[in-house]
């Protein structure tokens, strides 16, 4: 009983540490809805059609947003870094179109930008990281990568807030897909499930310099391929195939494959029957 309640005291002491608690996940998943909601009538639970009932959402967007930041901002910085995110709205949602234009150009199963916006994991952990990139780049701890976390959550697909993405991006399918803080990735970029933008250490003395992948404008990169170091350059209108390890840079127009052998038999010739079944 003595070692529970010193335990108690200990985490009493730990909380009294914190006045003003961190934001919750689930503080920044409502916000995330409300906002993309907002952009995006195909994500709105009800139809908002009158100018003044939006604008009034936004601003009521607006105060949940100053109330998550006040913990980790000083309190002058909160209310400008909550008016700045609105004020870049606009710029935001012209790239975010562009992004599912760029899905749906890029994938032939997509019927129509409804649908991109609507079910495409793609979308929504690229939509969602253009907000936490605004709020990364004012220098705001904790918040932008709860944002990101969200997405993560949702989709499997996991972008770090800090790197900088350029316009039209396309995910296709997406799952596993991993793009680290510091990677740069160019205009209408297509890369698909399983990709990793990786650092070749995991040191930390490391942090803050240039440790993840460039990919120029126009690059492709299939599937589980994983392009490592901060020095690695992928030149424009290059081709990364499936389950390629790069770690030095390639020029523009290059093809880069991984050569496997593949081996087709009859099973009634093999020696050993098949050792699974369905």
């Amino acid at each position: 009983m003595t070692d529970t309640r010193e335990f108690a005291e200990a985490l009493a002491a730990a909380h009294g540490s914190r006045p003003r608690p961190l934001p919750l996940k689930r503080e920044v998943e409502v916000l995330v809805d409300s906002l993309l909601g907002l952009l995006f009538p195909q994500l709105s639970e009800e139809v908002v059609t009158e100018a003044e009932a939006i604008a009034e959402r936004f601003e009521l967007a607006r105060r949940d947003l100053c109330r998550l930041v006040h913990p980790l901002a000083p309190p002058d910085q909160a209310e400008e870094i909550s008016h700045d995110l609105m004020r870049a709205l606009p710029d935001l949602y012209h790239q975010i179109e562009m992004d599912a234009e760029a899905i749906v150009a890029g994938d032939p199963a997509a019927e129509s930008l409804d649908e991109v916006v609507a079910a495409y994991p793609g979308f929504l952990a690229i939509a969602t990281y253009r907000i936490a990139h605004q709020l990364h780049h004012r220098g705001l701890p904790v918040l932008p990568r709860l944002f990101s976390e969200v997405a993560h959550t949702r989709t499997g697909i996991d972008i770090h807030p800090g790197a900088s993405i350029g316009r039209a991006f396309c995910i296709d399918h997406g799952t596993g897909i991993v793009i680290g803080e510091t990677a740069v990735i160019g205009a209408d970029v297509k890369i698909y499930q399983g990709v990793t933008l990786g650092a070749l250490s995991v040191a930390k003395a490391a942090a803050g310099t240039k440790r993840h992948p460039t990919l120029e404008d126009r690059v492709v990169i299939y599937a589980n391929a994983t392009v490592l170091g901060g020095d690695t350059v992928v030149g424009h209108d290059s081709v990364v195939g499936g389950n390629v390890w790069l770690t030095s840079s390639v020029a523009p127009y290059s093809l880069v494959y991984h050569a496997s052998q593949v081996r087709v038999r009859s099973v009634v010739d093999a020696i050993e029957p098949p050792d699974f079944v369905i």
